[in-house]
């Protein structure tokens, strides 16, 4: 739900959303401040919010923390008070305005109370991150920027600025900087480590403690540089040192992911995930990083725009979650991430590919299962496996340090997030979903994996899709599966009965997923925005047929909502 609002109409529906809001700290400075509190009473709360909060099982999710000695355990509860502390910092990128709006849902006590706080604390914030970001408290739209530029700021507005000021631009495109007004009305740029020093002190001040607790060298040192950029925005050292992290307990911590910002895909969120390592199954996919070079070289694009000296270390880990904070908390739980974003880092050493074993499992027995019932036909709802499915999760990530990173447009040196910018996510998810599926397929024919696959992939994928469909069409992934529906229908690689269930055509499967690898691949590969928004124009839009199919999955839960409870035993007492 995307709306050019005036100045005007913004600050207006920000007093309506905000006007109760209970007294507290400064969200924001100048105009981005959230406006003073008035009576708790009249809170404009959906009707259905407790049958959208239900739309996420609750689910408890044990680690095999067997492997770990004392000292590994005290580190972690380090570990967990500086993931807390990054909660609040997301949920004011989220939007400045959300503490105020969470201290008035706290007192309050009309209709829909608790599942409106439930569902809040879910979404960090009040807007619907499975129905394109509607509200279900009030009637704000929700601001394209979060929380990262002013509420009344446009797209033109910001351009206008760095023409002007070109001085400004590197400070203000940067991912570890927000967007304020000055006093006088102007923009400015302001650093992460002074916006939300607050928090990020005694984050580092967590994570130097676990450093002194560890006799891990490698976790020290990531975590020592770490806490360092906390307070200095560069976050280069610290990404280095997490690519050669070799420790029982995996953390990952700092600003990461753009999805967040709407606007322009310029701002990372605060984010941190606290696991353990499953170094049995780690070890097992080790191999695959060393196909990396001949899968780069496989991508069915001209030579000239494969990314062949890009680093490929990139390191496979396995592991058991713990604990999270920040970003990865917010609707849809992460299922495994492929970080840094750093394309330096990535030229350097690679990216690492971090898989949640049992947020994996959890998703896999409790959604993609019941929807292949729902949803595909018969004969293919029966072939799909687990196997299937974690291969799909590895070979994404994967797909994510395959392919353009730094471009050359124009005769300028670029990367494509710059130049595809609110609509990188969106495609970069599309290229990662089918070219893991392209990928698998290469690896089977090349002998590296099992011809078991080329039965049970298919179907796995399509109730994969599925899954991902759900989180909302327009959401970066959301609508990027769309496209993928879509596709591979006009292709004839999917078909749907007349009784509404879909079907993997098989022999037309593969060139269809090369033919949209190479779409994709290439709208990346030449830094093409217009031609992005082109394809999701015509690709993007769900057909009649494919939301008759969505509504048959209502008894599904669309996520899980984690709870962590091995957490609040290693959390260290006071």
């Amino acid at each position: 739900m995307k709306k050019n609002l005036s100045r005007s109409l913004v600050l207006c529906c920000v007093a309506i959303l905000c006007s109760a809001c209970a007294p507290g700290e400064e969200a924001g400075s100048g105009e981005d401040r959230a406006p003073e509190p008035a009576a708790a009473s009249a809170l404009e709360i959906a009707e259905d919010v407790a049958e959208r909060r239900d739309r996420f099982a609750p689910t408890t999710l044990e680690a095999d923390l067997s492997a770990l000695s004392e000292e590994d355990r005290e580190v972690l509860g380090e570990l967990v008070e500086a993931a807390r502390l990054l909660d609040e910092i997301f949920l004011r990128q989220v939007w400045v305005g959300n503490p105020d709006l969470r201290a008035r849902l706290d007192e309050y006590e009309g209709p829909r109370a608790e599942p409106a706080r439930e569902y809040f604390r879910i979404n960090f914030g009040p807007w619907d991150r499975l129905e394109e970001m509607e509200p279900f408290i009030g009637e704000m739209p929700h601001p394209e920027g979060a929380g990262y530029y002013p509420v009344d700021m446009s797209k033109e507005e910001f351009e206008t600025w760095i023409e002007e000021h070109p001085e400004d631009e590197e400070p203000f495109t940067s991912l570890t900087t927000v967007i304020r007004r000055t006093e006088e009305g102007d923009l400015t740029a302001v650093p992460y480590s002074e916006e939300y020093r607050q928090w990020l002190e005694p984050a580092a001040e967590r994570l130097r403690a676990a450093a002194e607790l560890t006799s891990h060298e490698t976790l020290s040192r990531f975590l020592r540089t770490r806490a360092e950029a906390f307070g200095t925005d560069d976050y280069y050292e610290s990404d280095l040192a997490w690519m050669e992290l070799a420790s029982p307990v995996e953390v990952t911590i700092g600003p990461y992911e753009v999805y967040e910002d709407g606007l322009f895909g310029y701002k990372a969120a605060f984010e941190a995930f606290l696991t353990v390592d499953v170094p049995e199954e780690s070890a097992r996919l080790d191999r695959y990083k060393d196909q990396l070079p001949w899968l780069e070289r496989n991508l069915p694009i001209p030579a000239e725009h494969k990314n062949l000296d890009r680093g490929s270390e990139s390191p496979i880990r396995v592991v058991d979650l713990v604990f999270t904070g920040g970003d990865t908390k917010a609707g849809v739980q992460t299922i495994a991430f492929n970080l840094p974003n750093d394309e330096r880092v990535r030229e350097e050493k690679g990216s690492k590919k971090v898989l949640l074993r049992n947020i994996i499992r959890a998703k896999y027995d409790q959604i993609l299962e019941p929807i292949a019932e729902r949803v595909l036909v018969e004969e293919q709802r029966d072939q799909l496996s687990f196997e299937a499915f974690f291969s799909e999760v590895l070979h994404h990530e994967l797909s994510h340090g395959l392919g353009p990173g730094k471009i050359t447009k124009d005769g300028r040196e670029t990367e494509v997030r710059l130049e595809l910018e609110e609509l990188y996510s969106t495609i970069e998810e599309a290229k990662a979903d089918v070219m893991g599926i392209y990928d698998i397929l290469a690896l089977i024919e090349k002998g590296e994996m099992s011809e078991e696959l080329l039965t049970t992939l298919p179907p796995t994928y399509l109730a994969g899709l599925f899954r991902s469909a759900r989180f909302g069409v327009h959401e970066a992934h959301g609508q990027g599966v769309i496209a993928q529906f879509n596709y591979l229908k006009e292709k004839g690689a999917l078909e749907v009965t007349e009784e509404g269930l879909y079907r993997i055509v098989r022999e037309e499967f593969p060139g269809a997923i090369r033919e949209i690898v190479h779409d994709l691949v290439m709208l990346e590969a030449l830094g093409d925005y217009e031609g992005t928004a082109l394809f999701l124009e015509e690709y993007g839009k769900p057909s009649p047929e494919l939301l008759a199919a969505i509504d048959r999955l209502e008894e599904v839960p669309v996520d899980i909502d984690p709870v962590y409870p091995q957490a609040e035993k290693l959390a260290p007492t006071e």
